[in-house]
């Protein structure tokens, strides 16, 4: 503690104890309650949970009332300005009604908490307990082995099997954890010590917002711990008629998993909850949507959920519609030729270039080596060439002079060429001897783009009908998709054939093309190009080319809980990063006191001169304290540390277990072994999370359980996390942290002075320094490390933040579309958001013919005001007069649609309703057809008008979804191009924020013009009764990869970038999906490994193919 906190103290207050003093009023009410509480009969006190739920009820029956009224009211509104209004007042009154719930939930708190309270001594003080059968007993009977019925009675167990470990009720909540409870209630972090019972604390809040019926949601770190506390916390609950689930049991998008989310109680993991968040923005009809609102979530570890994997995004992928259909096949043989063609020139060219130079003739020497740069700067010849003496100068000296005046010369130089490569910017074009030796003769303007305004002024110079003149213009900016994106695919091909070298860029191992990391040298296995380069580069290869892959949805779990109205968590290790909660989360974090005082003795940091002597120092602590009868449990930055400390144990005939994070399984078999006399762990400092170690007398009685640190790691709570396995309850017990200067972060910092003063005290080998002045040196140096990961992940979460704004609007729209009642609205705010637009760019140009041809295009209709009125009238008078009569139009033709089906519909229902449910109606807008799925009986009983809403949710719900995914790749690729801005001096985030704000306008108004376009042209092809048939329920499955990005742990990261020589995030590779399809390998298991470099192979157990691999020299093949 720094003299200046002291000092702060003294005139400010400790915040520990000013938060614990506002809480304590609570605690005594509870207390007060529990008296009267304990002369309750059992039904009595399961009546007091009815009690509170009538009154949360009762509190917001007014509010609900007037929600409900005007639900009714906006069904039957037709005028839209008024409807939407509804819509708004019925938002405010649902913030009303939580307001309302929060000052119920205050007022019951006290009260509540003591009937849980109670509950757990009846609990633990009954082996069964007998009362009256209620339908839930009745229903859970079914399902859980400790409740049993005997006619009108109940009887309940005080064992269960909690997900396969037999368990007794034996927990009775402390005063403290009652603090820790109200902590969480009020929507607050409690950072509680080990053995403090954090799983049973939740149970208070977690009883008291279910009761209101709007869901609570507990998220744990890993299934274990979400399977295990689900089925042990259950009874507690249970018992008051509140339903338990836990998602990671369930099917994603099954009836399971939506029953779950309907519990009262619902636990789960934090990737199962924002993946099926994801999922339910991806559903197409609202039977398929399995979450509720998101009200509550208490987030169990929550340092490491919302501060470690907060900017871990989740991703849902899939295949580009129509992925596999491309042209690089046919276009490669072309491109290929080219490539070869001007190889063949140049190679040519630069023997020239040499023999000119040689001869004294720079000025033509030079001309004809900046040809051949800009050409095949690649070129092993080139290259080996400009090593020479003063060659590279006369290069430079050349480029200069022909760059001159805004590259005025340059076209002498490119002329003889047929595709210039710019080698600095990863850019290639075609030049016109380029686009004429692949059009051929047989089609010069293959590759020729139209010029559009000279195509346009030709057509509307033929003074056609307006019909006409719209569909060739139609054709035009067909044509014009169809070049561009064959020019892309053949500058994606050029690239990879004049820029991406096999065994340099990238690798072909089993038949797949495999990037390789330019910074490591390493494979990086199922990583890809974006935007059809990966594909480009497969067909180079004559390897399969895989279908284009894009994101459909991704959010942050930083992102995905700030949704929720209240969030509150619990750890042991949280007031480090206070800061950082509150900043982000507006989380603040209360330190609950033990229940007994910590007993654990703390010592001061060892430190060695080197690793070597630090583990050998290491090992003899640990044999000696094993020899005591102590447990010790070693914590080590990484697996690689474990498995060597794992052997030097071996070699000393020492039993003892490894535990990492990748044996949840075995992790509950570990744990119960930890406590034993003199057994020893070794794990990891993260994996070592969560892990309740439980002592016998006798070790208590020998000193407790040792906690050795084999280092210090970057964020100091972390190594309190470590500290903190050991004094639980009062135990005793001692930590000790083994550091040496070779470690990672004493490199960085404070190591030299470190050094100097060891070697001045002439410290020999092996012998160690201890002292509080060096251990509070490392924890400055930790400090500086967090601050430095905070303004990485605050910067992070600002670029994460314009996404989060962009999701947000699309995803409400969505759900409009879903449910379709606020649809309608939407519509008429799309008709007058075109309607805007249209006027706006035509009034500014003075254009009435194109204004008259949008109209056309886009609402099928003549214009509303004539070439007088336009020059007239004011841009937002224009576009009010648009939108009242296109919106008039719209609705006419909607109802002309459903009066048009009825027929069909009767016939259909009068004939077939036995039959079918469910029927598809085919609408067409004249060049796409989209059948769509109504309901047949409400579509007879309203006379065609649920088909035209049908019709409507189903073309907004496909427009927005397929704009969204082409916008979420522009993001991604606007994300990696604007941190070049840096080399210019500007800020990448201020420009990213700027571009991004304009590409997503641009993706509304198109998102606009395109269902509004579909709207107003769709008709039903025929009356023809053959065309509608059953809509079957099976919908086509599609391939949906789902992931969390590769971002290492905190270890992992640390370590990384520390070696790299600083803390600094470095730049990523531009790539896009990830997708792992590599086999699960045992590590005795034969494989045979290949060098990257010598093409040698080599065949070896697993095990010792692992640091070869890790090097990135070698890889595994199938062979």
């Amino acid at each position: 503690m720094g003299i200046l906190d002291n000092i702060l103290k003294v005139f400010v207050g400790d915040k520990s104890k000013k938060d614990i003093s506002e809480i304590q009023p609570y605690v005594d009410k509870i207390k007060e309650h529990e008296a009267a509480m304990s002369n309750l009969s059992l039904d009595e006190l399961r009546a007091k949970s009815d009690t509170f739920r009538a009154k949360i009820k009762e509190d917001q029956k007014e509010i609900q009332q007037q929600i409900d009224q005007l639900r009714i009211d906006a069904e039957a509104e037709e005028d839209i300005d008024k409807k939407e209004e509804i819509y708004n007042q019925i938002d405010a009154l649902k913030d009303d009604r939580y307001e309302v719930e929060k000052a119920t939930l205050e007022e019951i708190l006290p009260e509540a908490f003591a009937v849980v309270k109670e509950t757990a001594k009846r609990f633990k003080d009954n082996e069964t307990l007998t009362v009256t059968a209620s339908a839930f007993d009745r229903e859970i009977s079914a399902t859980k082995d400790y409740v049993t019925l005997d006619g009108d009675q109940a009887t309940w167990q005080n064992s269960w099997d909690a997900a396969g470990k037999e368990v007794t009720w034996d927990m009775v909540h402390y005063d403290v954890q009652l603090i820790g409870g109200v902590a969480m209630h009020q929507g607050k972090v409690a950072e509680m010590q080990t053995g403090e019972g954090k799983t049973l604390v939740a149970t208070l809040p977690m009883y008291l917002n279910a009761l209101a019926g709007n869901g609570v949601h507990l998220v744990t770190v890993n299934d274990y711990l979400a399977k295990r506390d689900s089925a042990w916390m259950a009874p507690i609950f249970e018992f008051h008629g509140l339903s338990v689930d836990c998602i990671d049991y369930h099917r994603p998008n099954s009836e399971e998993r939506r029953k779950a989310y309907n519990a009262d109680i619902t636990y789960g993991t934090n990737n199962e909850f924002g993946f099926d968040y994801l999922r339910d923005n991806m559903a197409h009809d609202p039977k398929d949507l399995v979450q509720r609102p998101h009200h509550y979530a208490i987030v169990d570890e929550v340092d490491s959920v919302l501060i470690d994997d907060a900017r871990t995004p989740l991703i849902i992928s899939g295949p580009v519609p129509e992925g596999d259909r491309h042209e690089f096949n046919e276009l490669k043989p072309k491109v290929q030729d080219i490539v070869n063609v001007q190889r063949k020139y140049l190679t040519g060219v630069l023997a020239e270039a040499k023999k000119l130079i040689k001869e004294g003739d720079t000025k033509e020497g030079g001309f004809q080596l900046l040809r051949v740069f800009r050409g095949l700067p690649k070129n092993k010849a080139l290259i080996k060439f400009l090593s020479e003496d003063g060659i590279r100068q006369l290069l430079q000296k050349t480029e200069n002079h022909y760059m001159q005046d805004n590259n005025r010369e340059m076209p002498k130089v490119d002329e003889a060429l047929y595709f210039v490569i710019d080698e600095k910017n990863n850019q290639i074009e075609l030049s016109d001897k380029g686009v004429e030796y692949l059009s051929g003769e047989d089609n010069p303007d293959f590759f020729v783009m139209p010029e559009m305004g000279t195509e346009i002024a030709k057509i509307e110079a033929k003074e056609l009908p307006t019909e006409e003149e719209a569909e060739l213009k139609e054709e035009l900016f067909r044509d014009f998709g169809i070049k561009s994106e064959r020019i892309h695919t053949l500058n994606q091909l050029l690239k990879a054939y004049a820029l991406f070298e096999k065994d340099t860029e990238y690798v072909v191992m089993d038949n797949k093309v495999m990037i390789v990391d330019e910074q490591t040298g390493r494979i990086m296995d199922g990583r890809r190009y974006s935007d059809g380069l990966h594909q480009a580069i497969e067909a180079k290869e004559d390897v399969k080319i895989e279908a284009a892959t894009q994101t459909f949805a991704t959010i942050t779990l930083q992102n995905y809980f700030r949704m929720y109205r209240k969030l509150s968590g619990m750890t042991g290790t949280a007031v480090t990063e206070a800061g950082e909660l509150w900043e982000i989360y507006k989380l603040d974090v209360v330190e609950i006191p033990t229940n007994r005082p910590i007993a654990r003795h703390d010592r001061e940091d060892k430190i060695y001169k080197t690793k070597r002597e630090k583990y050998n120092a290491v090992i003899e602590e640990v044999t000696n304290l094993s020899k005591a009868g102590r447990p010790v449990l070693i914590g080590t930055t990484s697996v690689e540390i474990s498995e060597l400390l794992s052997r030097m144990l071996s070699i000393r005939n020492i039993s003892h277990n490894v535990l990492n994070a990748k044996m949840h399984k075995k992790e509950a078999d570990i744990v119960a072994e930890a406590g034993k006399s003199g057994m020893v762990t070794i794990a990891t400092n993260m994996a070592g999370r969560g892990t309740d170690i439980k002592l016998s007398k006798e070790v208590k009685e020998a000193g407790g359980l040792a906690i050795v640190g084999t280092e210090r790691h970057d964020s100091r709570r972390v190594d309190r996390q470590l500290r903190g396995r050991s004094g639980r309850q009062g135990d005793p017990g001692s930590s000790q942290f083994y550091v040496s200067l070779e470690d990672n972060l004493m490199r960085l910092f404070g190591s030299e002075r470190i050094a100097k003063m060891m070697d001045r005290m002439g410290l020999e080998e092996g012998e160690v320094i201890q002292h509080s002045m060096i251990s509070k040196s490392i924890e400055r140096a930790q400090k500086k490390v967090e601050e430095n990961n905070f303004g990485i992940r605050k910067r992070l979460l600002e670029y994460d933040d314009v996404m989060n704004a962009q999701r947000e609007v699309i995803y409400k729209r969505r759900y409009h579309a879903l449910f379709g009642e606020r649809l309608r609205v939407d519509i008429a705010n799309m008709i007058f958001e075109t309607s805007e637009a249209i006027s706006e760019s035509n009034k500014m140009a003075q254009d009435y013919k194109n204004f008259e041809f949008e109209l056309i295009r886009y609402f099928s209709m003549s214009s509303p005001i004539s070439e007088k009125e336009f020059e007239k009238m004011d841009t937002m008078a224009i576009a009010g007069k648009v939108y009242k009569a296109a919106y008039q139009h719209y609705q006419e033709k909607m109802l002309r649609n459903a009066e048009m089906a009825y027929p069909v519909i009767k016939n259909v229902y009068e004939n077939h309703k036995d039959q079918y449910k469910r029927i598809l109606v085919p609408f067409t807008d004249g060049v796409k057809t989209l059948n769509v799925a109504t309901d047949l009986e409400k579509a007879y009983e309203t006379e065609g008008k649920q088909l035209v809403q049908d019709f409507e949710k189903n073309i907004t719900l496909a427009i927005i979804d397929d704009s969204w995914k082409t916008h979420l790749r522009k993001m991604d690729e606007l994300k990696q191009s604007v941190q070049l801005a840096v080399h210019e001096q500007k800020d990448p985030l201020l420009i990213y924020k700027f571009e991004a704000f304009e590409l997503f306008k641009v993706m509304i108004d198109k998102v606009n013009r395109e269902v509004i376009s579909f709207l107003f042209k769709g008709e039903l092809p025929q009356e023809n009764q053959e065309q509608i048939r059953e809509a079957r329920q099976t919908r086509k499955k599609e391939k949906l990869n789902e992931e969390k990005e590769e971002i290492q742990n905190l270890d992992e990261r640390s370590a990384q970038s520390r070696a790299a020589g600083n803390t600094q995030r470095q730049q990523q590779q531009v790539t896009e999906t990830i997708v792992r399809d590599k086999p699960k390998i045992g590590r005795n298991d034969k494989v045979t490994i290949k060098n990257v470099m010598s093409g040698e192979n080599k065949t070896l157990k697993y095990k010792q193919a692992i640091p070869l691999l890790d090097k990135g020299e070698w890889v595994l093949t199938d062979a």
